[in-house]
């Protein structure tokens, strides 16, 4: 289950995404969603017709998965906030956790980064229209894709990157794994307009506290640019897979990742444990 206040305008839009979110969870542990409950909070002096917007993005999100809309609750609210509580399905065997990555495992990561920083300066109106299409489609695509490309590859380990940025989840894989992950900051995809605007400063919140909660499980290169590093931290919203594979098939995954339209990058591995969780070299 997941829901957010709106992070775009349009209704129609933050629906699409909100719902590929809440889909998102099932596809990192390697399930199929089959049913979902709308979950609305919405405010008396608004317009019913937005939230019909909101719904119909929601309805389209969960019909590219395949899934059913099995019906939802309202209530008032000041601030709008939509999401979708997900039911779906795996193998008993073969369900993905977070906390399973193997010593040898090479990591790779489906979509790019840096929704975040571009959300906050969407806000503040310093985001043009090419970067703002950018931003969106990259949030509201399904990692129903990325999810398919992945399984038949015996990935050991996956993850969601979402509020904590790919530095807070890496990490969580990394603690519960017993495991160091080596993470190459030159090789994470991230969006060129979200570099140029940590180099400005423009940084949501999130990611300081992303910062604060783990800087004593990382050891950071000191060669790596502060804009990098910062973008690391980004807290996304629908972010890709995180994914950990055996190194003899991280290089066909990638392919096939790339074939299907995501990102397919290889940006780090996993070793024994050295003291830190994270270490991040460029």
């Amino acid at each position: 289950m997941d829901f957010f206040p709106p992070i775009v305008d349009d209704p129609y839009t933050f629906g699409k995404i909100a719902a590929a979110n809440s889909l998102s969870d099932v596809y990192a542990m390697g399930g199929t969603p089959k049913t979902a409950m709308n979950l609305i909070c919405f405010p008396s002096c608004l317009n019913l017709g937005i939230m019909e917007e909101i719904l119909r993005g929601g309805y389209e999100k969960v019909m590219e998965a395949g899934a059913i809309i099995a019906g939802g609750h309202t209530i008032e609210d000041d601030v709008p906030k939509y999401g979708l509580c997900v039911t779906g399905f795996a193998h008993p065997q073969k369900v993905l956790a977070n906390s399973s990555a193997r010593e040898g495992d090479i990591l790779v990561l489906t979509k790019p980064i840096g929704t975040g920083i571009l959300s906050t300066a969407a806000m503040a109106d310093m985001l043009d229209k090419p970067n703002f299409e950018l931003m969106t489609s990259t949030m509201g695509r399904l990692n129903r894709y990325a999810c398919e490309a992945m399984l038949p590859f015996e990935p050991s380990s996956c993850t969601d990157v979402t509020g904590f940025g790919l530095m807070g989840h890496a990490c969580e894989m990394a603690k519960g794994s017993g495991m160091t992950i080596e993470l190459f900051a030159s090789s994470v995809p991230i969006i060129p307009k979200a570099l140029e605007l940590a180099r400005e400063g423009i940084i949501p919140g999130g990611a300081y506290n992303n910062m604060g909660y783990i800087r004593d499980d990382v050891e950071m290169a000191s060669d790596v640019p502060l804009e990098v590093s910062d973008c690391l931290y980004d807290p996304q919203t629908s972010g890709g897979l995180l994914i950990a594979v055996p190194e003899d098939k991280a290089e066909k995954l990638c392919r096939r990742l790339k074939d299907g339209g995501d990102e397919g990058q290889i940006i780090g591995y996993v070793k024994k444990f050295d003291g830190k969780s994270i270490r991040v070299s460029l």
